[in-house]
């Protein structure tokens, strides 16, 4: 059974210009102390076409965590433009939470993004060289993609199954680069219905196939929370970090 479950993360400041630093607010619950750190990532997808493209935004260590219920504002900077491939910098792209124990990441949460220019005319006629002190930034809210990993929390392998990083009925593939996080986006489908949802009905042209490959994904407010407004979603996270802040306990 997992030892920490995300219940909330809010979106903050959003909408917002694309470049300012990206805020998250963070509730999880633990249900016994651990004894490591908890290590959490958010990686913007700079490409649907490759993962070389794929930037950390921030990586935060909080240990060691206490049983009860957390809060932190999970910040960080904007993506580098120069790692932006140009064809790339208006549309949709996605970001990325995910938290590891011991190294195995159990839950990551996505997010698709809209970067457009907030002019209406730069908008129908986009310059050849993005402008991005022009743009703003849309995080789709209200309609995360949460996926969740079963791992080994404790020094025993878990149901005695956990070998090479594959265990019972999810996978923890520690190799994987960040893009491979959008598994839990499903599929083309999906990925098509966000951007279409994000667009108007005008899908652009992100690419993406991914499978499930054994992981529990939840559509829904995880736990069974409610959507408190349209920057609010049921999920939990930590602190420490560069560009990071609070924690309560």
């Amino acid at each position: 059974m997992a030892k920490v479950h995300i219940t909330n993360v809010v979106v903050l400041d959003n909408p917002s210009s694309f470049q300012n630093p990206f805020q998250f607010e963070l509730t999880f619950e633990c249900i016994e102390e651990l004894k490591e750190d908890l290590e959490f990532k958010m990686i913007y997808v700079g490409s649907a076409e490759s993962e070389e493209f794929d930037q950390v935004l921030d990586t935060i260590y909080v240990g060691p965590v206490p049983e009860g219920r957390h809060i932190f504002v999970f910040q960080a900077d904007p993506p580098n433009v120069q790692k932006i491939p140009e064809q790339d910098a208006v549309g949709v792209t996605i970001v990325l939470l995910t938290c590891s124990y011991r190294g195995q990441e159990f839950v990551r949460v996505g997010y698709f993004i809209n970067n457009e220019y907030t002019d209406p005319e730069m908008r129908e006629n986009p310059p050849q060289k993005p402008q991005f002190e022009k743009m703003s930034r849309n995080i789709l809210a209200s309609k995360p993609r949460v996926t969740r990993f079963k791992i080994n929390w404790d020094d025993t392998p878990a149901n005695g199954q956990l070998t090479n990083g594959v265990g019972n009925g999810g996978i923890i593939d520690n190799e994987a680069g960040p893009s491979s996080d959008m598994n839990g986006f499903k599929g083309q489908n999906e990925i098509t219905a966000g951007i279409v949802g994000m667009n108007g009905g005008n899908p652009n042209a992100m690419h993406m196939q991914h499978d499930d490959d054994g992981m529990i994904d939840d559509d829904e407010d995880i736990d069974g929370g409610n959507l408190h407004n349209e920057n609010s979603m049921a999920i939990p996270l930590n602190e420490n970090s560069n560009s990071l802040a609070m924690m309560e306990c």
